[in-house]
């Protein structure tokens, strides 16, 4: 552990949730259980100590196709897969060692990493999947597909974050929308988890690809 890092109890929480759940959880999803233990911390600083840890290399920051980032309480290198549908991240191992790039193939470039991902359904959407097909009906009817499709007030924030060219807050949304603080939360909590925005700058909010898709 870098000793120039000190461990404070909110962080020594952080590490804990994630070893003990060893799961690849969103800043959101592991302050709702911190919250648990400490009522009174806030999101901001759950983003603050996890970015801290990640740079510190207790943690890794998994930025998988351009979704909400999530962390890894396994610092060394291995790779992913994740769910399309509902967004879960597993470790995958690979049956073969990945290729290394030959120096005289590196255009210039100083290599500092490599990520293999893959995607897919995994085992419970399968599950879902194969029900809803023996039953004849169509994959788009089962809950998690359903859970997908955005309300009024999500189309209403993710039109507002399509509407800018930059990061906004909260505050910035719902001056745009005319909806309250509390309303912009909720909402953004609900389309991250879709996938459909992202957070590149802690507090600030980017609609993904997959968010202007949602539009069409």
């Amino acid at each position: 552990m870098d000793k120039q890092l000190r461990m404070t109890h909110q962080r020594e929480l952080i590490l804990d949730e994630l070893r003990r759940g060893k799961t690849h959880p969103t800043a959101d999803e592991l302050y709702e259980r911190i919250k648990k233990k400490l009522p009174r911390v806030s999101l901001a600083t759950v983003y603050r100590n996890l970015e801290i840890l990640s740079a510190a290399g207790l943690i890794k920051k998994l930025e998988i196709s351009g979704r909400q980032k999530r962390f890894d309480w396994d610092p060394d290198d291995h790779d992913h897969v994740y769910c399309i549908q509902c967004q879960r991240v597993d470790n995958i191992t690979l049956a073969a060692p990945v290729p290394q790039v030959e120096s005289t193939h590196k255009q210039g470039y100083r290599i500092t990493g490599r990520r293999v991902e893959f995607s897919g359904l995994c085992p419970k959407c399968v599950r879902q999947q194969e029900h809803h097909q023996a039953k004849g009906e169509s994959s788009m009817s089962c809950p998690s597909c359903s859970a997908s499709k955005l309300s009024d007030t999500q189309r209403q924030v993710l039109q507002a974050l399509a509407n800018t060219s930059e990061a906004c807050g909260s505050k910035e949304l719902a001056a745009a929308t005319g909806l309250e603080a509390k309303q912009i939360s909720c909402q953004i909590t609900a389309l991250k988890n879709k996938g459909y925005v992202d957070s590149p700058v802690r507090c600030k909010y980017a609609i993904t690809d997959q968010g202007k898709q949602a539009l069409e």
